[in-house]
């Protein structure tokens, strides 16, 4: 079959998406903010090595220069005039000048060269007098030295770079002192009537590493410190700038644990349009619980209604065995409904979770009850309750699990009934004693069936301990009963608490 014209393949399925390399958003921030701190750094570093080169290596090749364009000056510099010509040479310095005419022309010729080479021995200032110190400066011509620095002493530079134009050299050179050492040049060649010269000044290498390296160790150091100091803020504004998330998270929790109703408070800019779409989440989220309890509550009242009506009837029926099958018949199908009309409720309610209880405040109000309500048979009720003890239940079961256990307590009991409520570790307790005739062992296992009854004289149907059972169970729960210290029974109920 043709495709439809301008319909393009879609792209094959390219499986699940990769799990995030870092879950975290703190680290992420950090890590990247880090990276790119560490990153200005090192170039930061680099720039600033490559200016102090230049700036170490400018500031010696400009000593050397000045050096190089001293002495050229000296030996480029014009005749004396006259009055000095006639001083030179001095009369004691050439005796024979005058007694040999023959000479006259070789006389007149050195009174028009320059001043002589010695005179550059005032150029041997700091730092070209310290001997052997790599500041050297040295004048030859055709090969020979013709003149030096005090502190060369008479030593040879070797792998020297000449110039190869006249004028000066426009990079620096290398070479090698007396004693081997590294030195950096600068060099001039000058035409000068008796010849061209080549003027060399040298710098020991380590007039430009060492302070090159003394700088870029400090430059290095305080980059690592800024860099240090740039991250710590990082993490401390990351930190600070999260922190808004953070406390949505605990009012969120608050709101799951049923501390609040809605997520209170004013919001960064950026989160107040998430809080409140949350805020709006939740209360829609209650309004369909409210609706679905109703539901369940109208329907837990249509079968109830006619069960119990028919559980009356069976009681009345003159056959003691249809009476005994229809009573069993009625109490299955109780259990069955109670069973799933709470698992109903709980799902209606949002799950364990969503509950809060004051344990104490709904035992105590119970207790205080039925002790009205069993005054007249003798009974006394004693409580021992931990006050402010929450449980992660709908307070309605709460009532009805305690309610069941106390009243069971109460038609069994001769004169005394405990109630004592605490906390063991992670979960909370209820415990319902009383001093009645109690239970063996294996009563114990019959009386958690529905409609068992093990004493016939009092009222009810039996269904009081299994109901509670159930409901325990709905919340992770458990129901213990055991022989109490009183002599009757002990019906302990284990509960959740709130999380956080």
């Amino acid at each position: 079959m043709a495709r439809p014209a301008g319909r393009k393949d879609r792209p094959a399925d390219s499986g699940p998406p990769r799990p995030l390399r870092f879950r975290s958003l703190r680290s992420r921030l950090v890590l990247s903010a880090a990276v790119f701190v560490l990153a200005a750094i090192v170039v930061t570093g680099l720039v600033i090595s490559t200016v102090l080169d230049r700036f170490v290596r400018g500031e010696v090749t400009g000593r050397l220069d000045l050096q190089v364009a001293t002495i050229a000056g000296i030996l480029a510099a014009p005749p004396p005039p006259p009055e000095a010509r006639r001083a030179w040479p001095p009369a004691e310095a050439e005796p024979e000048a005058r007694r040999e005419p023959g000479r006259r022309e070789a006389r007149e010729r050195r009174r028009d060269a320059p001043p002589p080479i010695a005179s550059l021995a005032d150029l041997d200032g700091p730092p070209f007098d310290r001997r052997r110190s790599g500041w050297y400066w040295r004048v030859t011509r055709d090969g020979v030295v013709i003149a030096s620095s005090r502190s060369l002493g008479g030593g040879e530079l070797a792998d020297v770079e000449t110039p190869r134009e006249e004028g000066p050299a426009h990079r620096l050179g290398s070479a090698t002192g007396p004693g081997g050492e590294a030195l950096v040049t600068r060099s001039a060649l000058l035409a000068l009537p008796g010849g061209a010269v080549e003027i060399v000044a040298s710098a020991p290498h380590a007039a430009i590493a060492d302070p090159l390296r003394d700088a870029t160790l400090t430059v290095a150091a305080t980059l690592a410190l800024l860099g240090a100091a740039l991250i710590a803020a990082i993490v401390v504004q990351v930190r600070f700038g999260l922190a808004p998330l953070e406390h949505l998270r605990h009012a969120l929790g608050a709101v799951r644990r049923g501390e609040a109703e809605r997520i209170e408070g004013p919001q960064p800019t950026e989160l107040a349009p998430l809080a409140d779409e949350l805020n709006a989440l939740i209360e829609q989220d209650a309004a369909t619980l409210r609706q679905a309890r109703l539901h369940v509550a109208n329907l837990a009242h249509g079968l109830k209604t006619p069960l119990a009506t028919l559980s009356a009837a069976a009681e009345r029926m003159p056959d003691e065995a249809a009476r005994a099958d229809l009573l069993a018949l009625t109490g299955l199908m109780d259990r069955r409904i109670r069973h799933h009309l709470r698992r109903a409720r709980s799902a209606a309610l949002g799950g364990p979770t969503r509950q809060r209880s004051d344990l104490a405040a709904h035992a105590g109000d119970l207790a205080a009850m039925l002790a009205k309500f069993h005054a007249g048979a003798g009974i006394a009720i004693e409580t021992g309750l931990e006050p402010g003890l929450a449980v992660a239940v709908d307070p309605e079961d709460c009532d009805e699990m305690l309610g069941n256990l106390l009243d069971n307590a109460c038609r069994h009991a001769r004169s005394r009934v405990v109630l004592a409520t605490g906390r063991e570790g992670r979960e909370a307790f209820a415990e319902v004693r009383d001093d009645g005739a109690g239970l063996t062992e294996g009563e114990i296992e019959a009386v958690l069936q529905p409609g068992r009854r093990l004493d016939e004289t009092t009222a009810g149907h039996g269904f009081g301990l299994p109901i509670t059972a159930e409901i325990v169970e709905l919340y992770g729960g458990r129901l213990t009963l055991s022989r109490a210290a009183e002599g009757g029974l002990s019906a302990r109920l284990t509960l959740p608490v709130p999380a956080g």
